[in-house]
C-alpha cells in the first residue's frame, strides 16, 4: 500500500461521491482517513467528514484538523495563496 492510499482529495463532485470514497476506505480495512481539500472546496469536505462520521460509521473519531496555506501557480502565471484543510478520521 502507499502512504496515499489513505488520503480522499475533495474536488468538485457531489458530496455523496466523497463519502461513498471514504466509506470504501474504512471497509478496505484502514484505521485511518484523511479528507484534505483547498480553497472552496474546504466546506465540502467538512460536510463529507460529518456525513459519514453522523449517517454512516458513527463510532468514527476526528484525530485531527490541520489547516495551512498553499502557494499554487496561477493561470496568469503568478503564485496565488490558497487555504488548505486535513481532516484526519480513525475507528
Amino acid at each position: 500500500m502507499d502512504a496515499d492510499d489513505n488520503i480522499v482529495f475533495i474536488g468538485k463532485k457531489g458530496v455523496m461521491s466523497y463519502v461513498l470514497a471514504v466509506v470504501t476506505q474504512f471497509n478496505n480495512g484502514m484505521s485511518e482517513v484523511i479528507v484534505k481539500a483547498r480553497g472552496k472546496a474546504i466546506s465540502r469536505a467538512v460536510d463529507v467528514a460529518e456525513v459519514v462520521r453522523q449517517r454512516f460509521i458513527p463510532e468514527l473519531k476526528v484525530k485531527d484538523i490541520r489547516i495551512s496555506t498553499e502557494e499554487l501557480q496561477s493561470e496568469e502565471g503568478g503564485m496565488i495563496k490558497v487555504s488548505a484543510m486535513e481532516i484526519t478520521l480513525i475507528k
